[in-house]
């Protein structure tokens, strides 16, 4: 009873991840799928249990215990990661991008794609004066002002890799940590520490909600 009662919770709990668009917040989205297959065999695996009659009860134990408790915790307290901490203490490096993403219009770039863009540019000029419109959450920097940002991921918060652009932000405008915005602007050069760098010059700042699918492949 107690086994089937722990694997009816934890089905449930993976089903309702599934469904509620949780997972969009720590799993890319290719591997929802699986999550919800693995949440449908718990449940029927548990259901099997409790239709059948054990001859001898079973004593709860202190893990079976945890994992309910667990479980329960998944259920009632929704994730909310912050993402400016996260990105913090993640390595920049993103994946060699498709061939598309250098052939699309500046406009229609994302924030990831013009990160990737830039890297593999090495002379910033290039860009200057395109136009920008791009969507991020605001990284807070340990020195220097910050960052709009995005996550990548290969499969997880686990492999997480952040992507950021240099903003020139107006003085009537205080950026908030984790706030999602949306920048329409053009990409300009400016020196700082002795380096010319790519730095977006806003025309328009929108603060938006956090996207359903905010992690990016």
């Amino acid at each position: 009873m107690k086994r089937g009662t722990l694997l009816l919770l934890w089905g449930l709990t993976l089903l309702w991840s599934f469904h509620s668009g949780r997972l969009d917040l720590l799993l890319r989205g290719v591997f929802h799928g699986l999550v919800g297959v693995t949440g449908l065999v718990l449940l029927m695996l548990g259901v099997a249990l409790l239709l059948k009659r054990e001859k001898q009860a079973e004593r709860w134990r202190w893990p079976w215990l945890l994992s309910g408790v667990m479980a329960a915790l998944v259920l009632v307290l929704p994730p909310s990661p912050s993402f400016s901490d996260l990105a913090s203490n993640r390595p920049q490096g993103l994946p060699d991008p498709p061939e598309l993403a250098f052939v699309l219009p500046p406009e229609q770039r994302s924030l990831t794609e013009w990160v990737r863009l830039l890297r593999s540019q090495p002379d910033p000029d290039l860009v200057a004066g395109n136009p920008v419109r791009i969507s991020g959450f605001v990284w807070r920097q340990p020195q220097g002002p910050p960052l709009i940002a995005r996550l990548t991921v290969r499969c997880c918060l686990a492999d997480a890799t952040p992507a950021g652009l240099a903003v020139k932000w107006p003085e009537s405008f205080i950026p908030q940590t984790n706030q999602w915005l949306a920048i329409e602007g053009t990409m300009s050069v400016q020196t700082r520490k002795e380096r010319r760098i790519p730095v977006v010059i806003p025309q328009n700042i929108t603060p938006i909600a956090r996207p359903e699918r905010p992690l990016e492949p």
